[in-house]
């Protein structure tokens, strides 16, 4: 299968892509095998779509890897995902660098185990002076936590004296949210056939378009990926307005 393939040239790139990865346990499921089996055979589909991104020059990619209510899960399921988690950082970090891209954990890390945050910590600092596609994994990530993350900054800042209340605006929410260094999302995919936001970067995708795909996580490809932004060159975006004549 070719990992090149590019849009043609008369499609809508958009700057920005998320995509909420679900159907990793249901793949397992499917094939009757435990659902770490599911998140293990989706780190393929994370690779393949981060070379895709890549070649069609798309400026950033968000991943919903594990929200704030996946805590909520089985303890041996959690546990595995962490280690999955260590796996792959130790594993595909060096390719990403080497492909100049710049990885960002967004949400919050401060449950994490010290050796995992540690991690972290070393795969960010090795690629932040990248200058490619930034990638974003969304871990222990809530929408509803970035904007009252948001909110708690501002608010020391005012505390402080730094900043006066009166000015307080969009702008000031959006330079305080995570990815405030990148552009809104233009476009979310969601896999699995669900069709729900789940507390996925609720500010950040006030104005993107959503394409929903039945197909499991594990099972995603280029050619799916491609469907989406041959979907979204489609779309006519208003941002409120009306359409130009």
């Amino acid at each position: 299968m070719n990992y090149n393939t590019k849009i043609s040239s008369k499609s809508i790139i958009p700057k920005h892509v998320a995509i909420i990865m679900d159907g990793n346990g249901r793949w397992a499921n499917e094939k009757g095998n435990i659902r770490i089996t599911g998140h293990k055979a989706g780190i393929k589909s994370v690779r393949n779509s981060v070379r895709f991104a890549i070649t069609n020059k798309i400026s950033s990619l968000t991943l919903y890897a594990f929200s704030s209510e996946n805590w909520k899960r089985p303890k041996q399921e959690i546990s595995s995902l962490m280690d999955l988690f260590i796996f792959a950082l130790d594993t595909e970090v060096k390719t990403l660098h080497n492909s100049n891209v710049i990885l960002k954990i967004i949400g919050d890390t401060t449950p994490f185990s010290e050796h995992l945050k540690d991690k972290i910590f070393k795969a960010q600092d090795l690629t932040k002076n990248n200058v490619g596609l930034h990638l974003n994994i969304a871990a222990n990530y809530g929408g509803r936590w970035d904007i009252v993350n948001s909110v708690k900054q501002i608010y020391k800042k005012i505390k402080n004296g730094d900043f006066p209340i009166d000015e307080i605006n969009e702008k000031t929410i959006n330079n305080h949210i995570c990815m405030n260094d990148q552009k809104n999302v233009d476009l979310v995919i969601r896999t699995g056939g669900e069709q729900r936001i789940s507390n996925f970067l609720l500010w950040q995708i006030a104005y993107a378009e959503f394409y929903f795909t039945n197909v499991l996580w594990p099972d995603f490809n280029e050619i799916i990926f491609q469907d989406a932004l041959d979907a979204f060159s489609k779309r006519k975006r208003r941002y409120g307005g009306t359409e130009n004549k």
